[in-house]
C-alpha cells in the first residue's frame, strides 16, 4: 500500500469530514421543524447526545484496528468478508448519494443567484472539478476544504450573531407564537418523527474512519470531537433562532433555503446572499469528502480481492486514480437517469447512512467479544452501544413511517450493487458453474469447450495461486484449525504459510509440527508450508519476508495481540486479525 509522506493535521482532517456534517443545517433545521415543530432544537439536542455516543464506539474500534474503511474495515476483523462487504455497500451508496445530492442543491442555490446557468450541467462540472482535486492528492484536496470550512463556520457565527441582534431589536413575540400553536399527536410524536428526521444531521461523521490511514497520530477522535462540537452547537441553535424568527407555518415554504430566508429577514439581502454563496461553497464541500471517503474504502476493498485489482493504479501523487474516475462516472450516470430530480435519492441517502452507523456500532460489539486482548486507547461502555444502535434503528423507522417509499427506492441501488459485489466474492465459484455449464450445452463443439476450459482453470489456478502466511510459534491444533476455516471460507487459496520468527537460542513446542502435520491431512485441498525464521517479529521482518516471498502483506495474517505486544496494529503495515 501507499503510504503518503505528509498526513493530514487535525484542521485538514476535520474540514475534510466536518464539511459534509457543518452542511446539515442548511436542511436539517428546517426538517427537524417540520416534525417536530416548536421542539425541534430539543429534538437536535437529542441527536447531538446520540452522537457523543458514536464518538466513543468509532474512537474505540478505529483505536484498535487505525485502517481505511470505516464499517468494512471492522466487520473485517471482526466477521467475515461477506459480512464486510454489506457494510462496504451500504457506504459506497450513500457516498454516491451524498456526493449527486450535494453537489446538485449546491448548484441549485447559485443557480437561485444565476438563473442562466444551466444546473445539470453545471453539477458534472463540479463533480469533475472535485474528482480532478482529489487526483491530485489528498494534501491539494485538503487546502479547499480547510477554506470552505473556515468560511462556513464563520457566515453560521455571523448569522448567528445578526439574528440575536435582531431578536434583541424585536423581541420574542414570534418565538412565544410559535409556542401556543398545538402539537399534533403530543410532544413524544414529535420529538420521535422530529429526531428521525433530525439524524439525517450527522450524516459524514462516519467519514473520518475510511481516510484515517491519512491522518497524523492521534487525529482521528480530535475529528470526531471537533465534528460533535459543531453539529451540537450550530444545529439547534439554528432551529432555535429559526423559531424566534420565523413563523412555523413559514417554514415548509421556505424549506429549500431556510437560513438564507432567515438571513434576509434578520438582516437585509446581502445576508441572504452571502448564506446562499456559503450554502453553495459547504455542499461543494461535502463532495470533496465523498470522493476522499470513497477513495479509502475501495482502495482497502480492492486490496482484498472484493473489488478487480485494475482499481488500485496509482498516480504520482499517490491517488487511486481509477476508483475516484469510476466512481465519478457512477455519480454522472445517477444524475442523467434521474435527469435531476433527485428526490428519489434522499431515500438511499437515509437508509443507507443509518444502516451504516448501524453496522459500526455491532463491529464494536463483535470487537469486544471476538478480540478482547486487542490494545485500543478507549472504550464504549455496552449500554451506550446498546442505546446508540437503538437510537439509529428508531430514526430508520421514523423515517420509514414518514416516507415508505424510501425504502422500495433504496432497493432499486442497493440490490444491483450487493449482487455485483457478491459476484466478486464468489467468482472462482461462478467460473466453475460456468463451466460445467458450457461443457454441458456446447459438448458437441469439444475443440472449442477444451480451449475455454484451460482459460478458466488457469484463471482459477492464478486466483487460488495467491499464498497466504499466518505468524505463530505457539498456538495449538484447535486455534490453528480456526485459522485453516477462515481461510478456507473467505479466501481464494491453495497455498498457506505457517511461519515462526525465532529469537536466537529460541525453540519452537514439539507439538506445533505435529499439529500441523495433522491440519495437513484435514486439509487436502490447501498445500500447507511450515518454516522456521530467525529473527524478532515486527514491521522490519514482515516488510523483509513480504518482498522476498513477494506476498502483499494484507495477506499475512497474525492472532490478536495483548497489551504487552510492543507495536501498534497499524505499524505492521495492514497485517490481518483472523483469531
Amino acid at each position: 500500500m501507499h503510504q503518503p509522506t505528509k498526513k493530514l493535521k487535525e484542521l485538514a482532517a476535520t474540514a475534510i469530514c466536518g464539511n459534509d456534517i457543518s452542511s446539515s443545517c442548511l436542511y436539517v433545521s428546517a426538517l427537524a421543524i417540520i416534525y417536530a415543530r416548536q421542539y425541534a432544537w430539543l429534538a437536535l439536542l437529542i441527536v447531538a447526545g446520540v452522537l457523543y455516543l458514536f464518538r466513543k464506539i468509532y474512537g474505540e474500534v478505529v483505536g484498535a484496528l487505525p485502517l481505511n474503511g470505516g464499517a468494512y474495515n471492522a466487520l473485517l476483523n471482526t466477521t467475515s468478508k461477506s459480512t464486510a462487504s454489506l457494510a462496504a455497500t451500504l457506504t459506497l451508496l450513500s457516498y454516491m448519494a451524498t456526493a449527486v445530492i450535494s453537489a446538485s442543491e449546491a448548484m441549485h442555490y447559485v443557480h437561485s443567484i444565476w438563473e442562466q446557468m444551466p444546473v445539470i450541467l453545471a453539477t458534472i462540472v463540479l463533480l469533475a472539478i472535485f474528482m480532478g482535486l482529489t487526483i491530485m492528492g489528498i494534501g491539494e484536496s485538503s487546502k479547499v476544504a480547510i477554506g470552505i470550512f473556515i468560511f462556513h463556520l464563520a457566515s453560521l457565527t455571523l448569522l448567528s450573531i445578526v439574528c440575536g441582534i435582531y431578536l434583541m431589536q424585536h423581541g420574542l413575540s414570534t418565538l412565544m407564537s410559535n409556542y401556543q400553536l398545538p402539537l399534533e399527536g403530543g410532544l413524544k410524536q414529535a420529538l420521535f418523527f422530529g429526531f428521525a428526521a433530525a439524524m439525517l444531521g450527522i450524516s459524514g461523521f462516519e467519514s473520518s474512519a475510511n481516510f484515517v490511514e491519512e491522518q497524523a497520530d492521534g487525529v482521528f477522535p480530535k475529528t470526531l470531537r471537533n465534528m460533535w462540537i459543531v453539529v451540537s452547537i450550530f444545529n439547534p441553535l439554528m432551529a432555535f433562532l429559526a423559531l424566534s424568527i420565523v413563523p412555523i407555518p413559514n417554514v415548509a415554504e421556505n424549506q429549500e433555503a431556510l437560513l438564507s430566508y432567515m438571513g434576509h429577514e434578520a438582516g437585509g439581502q446581502w445576508l441572504s446572499m452571502l448564506i446562499s454563496v456559503d450554502a453553495a461553497l459547504v455542499l461543494s464541500g461535502a463532495v470533496l469528502t465523498s470522493y476522499v471517503g470513497v477513495s479509502g474504502l475501495l482502495e482497502r476493498m480492492t486490496l482484498d480481492r472484493v473489488l478487480p485489482n485494475v482499481l488500485l493504479a496509482k498516480n504520482k501523487k499517490g491517488s487511486s486514480y481509477r476508483i475516484i474516475i469510476v466512481f465519478f462516472v457512477l455519480c454522472v450516470s445517477i444524475l442523467l437517469i434521474t435527469e435531476g430530480h433527485l428526490g428519489a435519492l434522499a431515500g438511499v441517502y437515509t437508509i443507507s447512512f443509518l444502516m451504516v452507523m448501524a453496522l459500526f456500532a455491532i463491529g464494536n460489539i463483535l470487537l469486544k467479544i471476538k478480540r478482547r486482548r486487542l490494545p485500543r486507547p478507549e472504550r464504549a461502555s455496552p449500554f451506550a452501544i446498546i442505546l446508540a444502535i437503538s437510537a439509529v434503528v428508531s430514526a430508520i423507522v421514523g423515517n420509514a413511517i414518514m416516507n415508505p417509499h424510501y425504502l422500495g427506492v433504496f432497493l432499486e441501488y442497493f440490490i444491483p450493487a450487493i449482487v455485483f459485489v457478491m459476484i466478486m466474492l464468489n467468482r472462482t465459484t461462478l467460473l466453475w458453474g460456468v463451466l460445467e455449464v458450457i461443457k454441458y450445452f456446447f459438448e458437441p463443439i469439444q475443440k472449442w469447450v477444451k480451449k475455454t476450459n484451460k482459460r478458466i482453470l488457469k484463471l482459477i489456478d492464478e486466483i487460488n495461486s495467491q499464498e497466504f502466511v499466518f505468524f505463530t510459534n505457539h498456538d495449538d491444533v484447535a486455534t490453528l484449525n480456526r485459522v485453516m476455516l477462515y481461510i478456507s471460507k473467505n479466501e481464494h487459496t491453495n497455498r498457506l504459510r505457517i511461519v515462526s520468527v525465532l529469537k536466537e537460542g529460541e525453540k519452537i513446542p514439539e507439538r506445533l509440527k505435529s499439529d500441523i502435520e495433522v491440519l495437513d491431512r484435514e486439509y487436502p485441498d490447501i498445500h500447507i508450508n511450515f518454516m522456521e525464521v530467525k529473527g524478532e517479529f515486527g514491521p522490519e521482518i514482515i516488510r523483509k519476508l513480504s518482498k522476498e516471498w513477494n506476498i502483499p502483506i494484507n495477506f499475512m495474517f497474525i492472532g490478536s495481540p495483548t497489551e504487552r505486544f510492543p507495536y501498534r496494529i497499524e505499524e505492521l503495515g495492514g497485517v490481518r486479525l483472523i483469531i
